[in-house]
């Protein structure tokens, strides 16, 4: 029989529980944080948690509404208002009031995709100097939400995140392509602009669709099951994290420049061979793939160089670098993509010999120093303190002495939980949704081009996915399409990046989509192109015609309507022209025909007004056509008379 005095204590505990739990502070979601901006024009829904049965009282633009908890949570709508603000928000419990301040009324855009739409104004700052010092719009706000996922469902809130202005102090961290978009519709529109910003570097399209989605790829779903279980997920973060210090841990122990202190500022490297920077090993003929080197460069500096402001910029290494000056630690990345552009602290460089070694990591078997890149010492100030341009430069491209400090195997490669299926979509999204949006801006698809056979189906039901949870079944989705990337070709062939591409041409065919065409803001050596600028605006125009109805904007380059066979020729009608097409610089390029047989050649074109006509003598009955079908199509260049360029495509050709 249980202690009766055991029993009476246990019940105070629940009696004293229970009134606690009534009387437990009302909350509401980060998102309703201070300086929210929320969407105009639309049932304006707030909401938030409290104890169960518990009264809520909601003071919102000069009107009240009150509800009762259900669940823990509660929820009311006032009406839709026009633009405007500021205003506060008071949510009052029976037992706690919060109050939120200087929240606006304007348009509330999600920005979602992968690195491209993710790469901040910091990443990009040396290439529109002076933005962020100068720039003050407190009518364009960002929420930008951590990394993180889930795997047993949709979560209810953030954990982190909140509303920042677009000011000199939080400019930095903003989204490059979401900021030039809100600027944009800020300029066209004199809306306030709220940019949720979720993406996430690397990430593949599945990882953002619900799990019901999943039903229909049946691998993805499969991959996401084990993952449901914690221990599954512990265990698979310890292993991945022991692989991890395993490999960096022998390396280091292994690394005979650490045991000889090749950091040094005076280093006898008389017997070191020399290789070429930029350039990378293998093709230099150095027996090299995963390990650890040293690179060593001496250079000469004058008095007057050294009295001024120093930053080097050593362009972009595989995959990690540790750099010091004259023996000192001045800036070390630990993965290939970001610019090495390191501040030399004052007092650092001296008249005279200086010396800059690097400690060069490599895992990915291609180690070496990217090229087209700025490899120099900068010194001076520009216009707004950013050493870019400078006074002066001091190259550090050609010959630089080098030996192997260690090799090693292969890493073992990872799990990142942040990519499996549906793992964004639960963390990332699911705590947006009881918002009304004014749409989506995406860019995405980097990291499904080896599947891309898949990928105008997946984006579709992704599409169909969030304007269901969003519950808004026209939400407008404008995506970018993928810049140019790797070396051009010469000759026309098979391309992944193009395959994507046509993907997401196609993906056109659902309604309230727009896409702006990027393969004129690409770089071939960077899959970060700094020109965000060009996407940001393009996706602008792409939602002014479809999410504020500017039907007539010419806001897309030539799009593909009609193909069709004229003896030997082929003819190829296009909209959204204006004044006609045109062949920038002259002559029509990266346009090929083939027969039935798939093989392309080159071929050659006459501009009509709206119409290409296109052969190649060498192909009497072509069958297909392809226009920039490369993963660079370096140079392409049919265009509208606003400027806009043509999407790459494939299409079949019709009797």
């Amino acid at each position: 029989m249980r202690n009766p005095r055991a029993v009476y204590l246990q019940l105070i505990c629940l009696s004293l529980l229970s009134i606690s739990n009534a009387f437990a502070d009302v909350t509401l979601p980060r998102l309703l944080n201070d300086g929210a901006i929320l969407q105009r024009d639309k049932p304006l829904t707030i909401w938030g948690w409290a104890a169960e049965g518990e009264k809520v009282t909601v003071s919102f633009a000069g009107k009240q509404k009150s509800t009762q908890a259900v669940d823990g949570k509660w929820q009311v709508t006032f009406p839709s208002r026009k633009a405007g603000g500021p205003y506060e928000l008071v949510v009052t419990g029976e037992k706690s009031q919060l109050k939120r301040s200087n929240i606006l009324l304007g348009d509330l855009w999600v920005a979602s995709g992968q690195s491209n739409m993710e790469l901040p104004l910091r990443r990009v700052r040396y290439q529109y100097p002076g933005l962020i010092e100068t720039t003050r719009q407190p009518n364009i706000r960002e929420f930008n939400v951590p990394v993180t996922y889930a795997f047993k469902g949709p979560l209810s809130d953030f954990t982190q995140g909140d509303w920042k202005t677009a000011t000199p102090e939080n400019l930095e961290n903003f989204s490059a392509v979401g900021f030039f978009f809100a600027q944009k519709l800020l300029a066209e529109n004199q809306v306030p602009v709220g940019i949720i910003t979720l993406p996430v570097g690397g990430s593949p399209a599945e990882a953002w669709v619900s799990e019901s989605v999943l039903q229909k790829y049946p691998q993805y779903l499969q991959k996401l099951q084990p993952f449901k279980d914690d221990a599954h997920v512990q265990a698979t973060i310890a292993k991945d994290k022991a692989n991890s210090d395993k490999w960096y841990g022998d390396l280091g122990a292994a690394d005979i420049g650490l045991k000889n202190n090749w950091s040094q500022e005076k280093l006898d490297t008389s017997a070191w061979k020399t290789l070429q920077v930029p350039g990378f090993l293998k093709e230099q003929g150095i027996d090299f793939t995963n390990g650890a080197f040293w690179v060593r460069k001496t250079v000469e500096l004058t008095q007057a160089q050294v009295a001024k402001k120093a930053v080097l910029w050593l362009g972009c290494i595989v995959d990690g670098d540790q750099v010091f000056v004259n023996g000192q630690a001045v800036g070390q990345t630990g993965y290939q993509y970001p610019p090495r552009i390191y501040a030399v602290p004052a007092g650092l460089l001296k008249a005279g010999k200086n010396s800059i070694a690097i400690r060069v990591t490599s895992y990915s078997a291609n180690a070496g120093f990217v090229k087209d890149k700025r490899y120099a010492l900068m010194f001076g100030e520009s216009k707004f303190g950013a050493a870019y341009s400078g006074d002066e430069e001091v190259s550090l491209r050609g010959e630089w002495q080098y030996q192997i400090a260690a090799t090693a195997g292969a890493m073992q490669p990872g799990t990142t939980l942040h990519y499996l299926p549906t793992s964004l979509f639960n963390a990332k999204l699911a705590p947006a949704l009881p918002l009304k949006i004014k749409g989506v801006i995406w860019y995405q698809g980097e990291s499904n081009v080896d599947r891309a056979a898949e990928y105008h189906q997946l984006m579709t039901d992704l599409i169909g996915d969030w304007r269901k949870q969003f519950q808004q079944s026209d939400l407008p989705f404008i995506y970018a399409q993928l810049a140019n990337f790797l070396p051009a070709a010469s000759q026309p062939g098979e391309s992944g990046w193009a395959e994507l591409r046509e993907a997401q041409r196609k993906t056109l065919a659902v309604k309230n989509t727009a896409m702006a065409v990027a393969i004129d803001a690409g770089e071939w050596n960077d899959i970060h192109p700094l020109d965000k600028q060009k996407v940001g605006e393009r996706l602008a125009l792409g939602a002014l015609k479809v999410a504020y109805g500017k039907k007539s904007l010419l806001a897309s380059g030539p799009s593909l309507k009609k193909v069709k066979a004229k003896g030997n020729k082929v003819e190829l009608t296009f909209a959204d022209v204006d004044k006609g097409l045109h062949a920038v610089g002259g002559e029509l390029k990266h346009i090929a025909l083939a027969g039935a047989d798939k093989k392309f050649v080159w071929a050659k074109a006459e501009v009509k007004g709206n119409k290409l006509m296109v052969w190649a003598d060498v192909v009497a009955e072509p069958k297909w056509v392809r226009y920039a079908w490369a993963d660079n199509p370096e140079g392409a260049n049919l265009y509208n008379s606003a400027g806009l360029p043509a999407s790459p495509f494939e299409a079949r050709v019709l009797d």
